[in-house]
């Protein structure tokens, strides 16, 4: 009786879970997760900043240019300023002048700020242990806003960040510049949202609930697979208030709601790839889950759903075009969080990423580990069968998703991360590297990280961007590398790249985001980077561990 009791406990936790949108954190009290101390890094804005000499990637998916002069005055980019060719000498004669700051970036490559829209930061989880529940896997949002910006993201989307109110006070002081964090927009789950008391059961609590958080000044939603008249009023009323929309269609309801469903009712963003498969069976109409099925069970809930690739009409055939075309007609943006799942192909190389021992937290160490109380640590008894039907899966997902570019769909660049080994930061490089795989050009992938993203927030509200390309009048959001990212999106990681020299013979870190630079404040990203080695440096002394290997050597308590 006992073990069927453990089952069901483990069962009903992970129901709660394994919600799509961070609904661990969805029933926090504000407060739990420690806002950002005020900002102590950065310099600037300045009267007159000056980028002198790079090699500017734009954003728009032109080829690299330069040299250029960059100029930002106070947070806005005023002039971009060609001053010569390569292999000969600059004129100083011809360069910008009356600079109040200024940054050498003689050699160096300069872009628009990264844009990740699909983040998370305060989520809250029991570990594996009811006796800690409410312990946190981040305690403090300043460890993702220094990842974050460290690695040149300098836009990010909360699907949600938290909390409603903590959300919503954290994107004003970044807003303000008082702490040291990327510009946030804030998109938040129907039903959610400090004074809301109420269930959405009919359309009109639905219109109901997106007016009120309109009034709250929140920037979208973040949308399940609802009922047909649900999402209809959701997303309806949410054009009205020029509120956005992403969706993470899960499994659960999406035999009423897959992404060409939802596409159809005026669904802004796809995020991940649930309801895509589902638009492309050939032989089903849901899929054809086995009889033991139990979707509440998350090593069989992502286990099962990577055995759908080979049930879709296949690539270049009319479905899978018509498909496409439909996208296209709507404006979808496919924001696809590859690298939230990636994983799943390769436990073993997920688990031992060059960043994780500097740049991971032990309590998000702990979080990962296999555990049917942590969402996406579903890792209970992962088999070689389970890994190529996920190789299978990304074959055929990149497939649509290279495909939908080629055809002029946008597909942008995000990470979901502080999941399945997924760390922040370094999971939107690897999202690139992703893209790179699928069939991407470097250019392609940028524009996507920074253009296209930031079209998918602007687009609902009716504006145009405000960040995004390099060019005079939008805000000084962008990133100086030293190493040139075309050539190897690798030497963007906040680990850099290992490269021999074959001069000295001696292997070599090269690479790293060097300045992030977000609304005219100049961040030396080296600093961001060694400012989180130092927290999880801490973390490991006060839990008296050297290596996150130790915690895996230390049996969590039992959950019952």
């Amino acid at each position: 009786m006992k073990k069927i009791y453990c089952k069901q406990a483990a069962v009903a936790v992970t129901l709660i879970l394994s919600l799509p949108f961070g609904a661990a954190g969805l029933a926090q009290e504000d407060g739990i997760v420690k806002a950002a101390a005020d900002r102590d890094r950065g310099e600037g804005p300045f009267k007159r900043l000056i980028i002198r000499g790079g090699t500017l990637i734009d954003g728009t998916g032109a080829p690299p240019r330069g040299p250029v002069d960059i100029v930002v005055e106070g947070n806005e980019i005023v002039e971009v300023k060609s001053v010569g060719t390569p292999l000969t000498l600059i004129k100083e004669e011809d360069r910008a002048d009356g600079a109040t700051r200024e940054i050498d970036a003689d050699g160096s490559y300069v872009l628009p700020g990264f844009v990740d829209l699909h983040v998370h930061i305060a989520d809250v989880d029991a570990g594996g242990d009811p006796s800690k529940t409410g312990v946190l896997k981040v305690p403090e949002a300043t460890y993702n806003y220094k990842l974050w910006l460290g690695h040149g993201i300098t836009t990010v989307r909360g699907v949600p960040f938290g909390t409603m109110a903590w959300s919503l006070n954290e994107r004003a002081r970044s807003a303000r510049n008082e702490i040291d964090a990327p510009r946030m927009y804030s998109y938040h789950v129907p039903g959610s949202g400090e004074g809301w008391d109420r269930q959405i059961i009919t359309p009109e609590d639905a219109r109901a609930w997106v007016r009120w958080v309109a009034g709250k000044g929140i920037d979208g939603m973040k949308l399940d697979a609802y009922r047909p008249e649900i999402m209809e009023a959701l997303l309806d009323e949410g054009r009205l208030q020029g509120l956005g929309s992403t969706a993470h269609l899960r499994q659960s309801g999406i035999s009423r709601m897959n992404a060409q469903d939802a596409a159809r009712l005026g669904l802004g963003t796809v995020t991940h790839f649930y309801g895509i498969f589902e638009a492309l069976y050939r032989d089903h109409d849901v899929q054809p889950w086995p009889a033991d099925m139990n979707y509440s069970d998350e090593q069989h809930r992502f286990g099962q759903v990577a055995r759908q690739w080979n049930m879709i009409h296949p690539q270049g055939s009319e479905k899978w075009n018509a498909l496409i075309d439909e996208f296209l007609e709507r404006k979808v943006v496919l924001d696809p969080t590859m690298t939230a799942y990636v994983a799943s192909r390769n436990v073993m190389a997920a688990r031992r990423a060059d960043w994780h021992d500097k740049y991971t937290l032990p309590s998000l160490w702990e979080y990962y580990r296999a555990n049917p109380l942590s969402h996406g640590s579903y890792f209970y008894d992962w088999t070689t069968a389970d890994e190529v039907a996920w190789k299978n899966f990304y074959r055929t997902w990149m497939a649509f998703l290279d495909d939908y570019k080629d055809a002029g769909g946008r597909v942008t660049v995000s990470s979901d991360a502080g999941f399945i080994y997924n760390l922040m930061g370094f999971s939107t490089i690897e999202e690139m590297e992703l893209l790179q795989e699928a069939g991407f050009h470097p250019l392609e992938i940028f524009r996507g990280a920074t253009l296209h993203g930031a079209e998918a927030i602007f687009e609902p509200k009716g504006e145009p961007i405000r960040f995004g390309v390099v060019r005079p009048g939008l805000k000084a959001d962008l990133l100086v590398v030293d190493e040139n990212p075309v050539q190897n999106l690798k030497v963007l990681y906040g680990t850099g790249h290992r490269r021999l020299n074959t001069e000295t013979n001696a292997v070599e870190q090269v690479g790293g985001v060097k300045y992030t630079i977000k609304d005219g404040i100049v961040y030396d990203a080296r600093q961001l980077r060694a400012d989180v080695r130092q927290m999880v440096a801490e973390q490991k002394l006060a839990r008296g561990i050297s290596s996150l290997d130790e915690l895996d050597n230390i049996k969590p308590a039992n959950p019952n």
